[in-house]
């Protein structure tokens, strides 16, 4: 075996190695991203999706505009996402995980809580 045999065995690795990674990702957005595309479109038309989360000059809040790109996630066939699409899933992903670290105490249905995390996708009562 020469070297640069080795060198395309573990290009063939790495290039495996980054689809495991990538197609990972995907599914974890998939399995904690519980909001039908519609069902996001219509939350994020609510008064308590446009008030919930932290919003920069008066403007459209980080977690809403995140919304938005997340409808057009759920409506895109996965082999058609860039690496910027899967950038965004993992941002998604990390923000859900720990938000759901701090549950708040009590009941959460009508909460900032509940809410921004519905304005990413995820509605913590359909896990009850």
């Amino acid at each position: 075996m020469t070297d640069r045999d080795d060198r395309d065995d573990r290009d063939d690795r790495d290039d495996r190695d980054d689809r495991d990674d990538r197609d990972e990702r995907i599914a974890e957005f998939g399995r904690l991203v519980n909001l039908s595309p519609r069902e996001l479109e219509d939350w994020l038309e609510r008064d308590e999706s446009t008030a919930a989360g932290q919003h920069q000059d008066g403007g459209e809040s980080t977690g809403h505009a995140s919304g938005r790109r997340i409808v057009g996630l759920l409506r895109t066939s996965p082999s058609e996402l860039s690496d910027d699409d899967v950038a965004h899933m993992r941002k998604v992903v990390g923000y859900i995980k720990r938000h759901l670290a701090q549950r708040p105490s009590g009941d959460v249905t009508d909460t900032r809580w509940r809410h921004s995390l519905m304005n990413w996708g995820h509605d913590p009562l359909k896990d009850s």
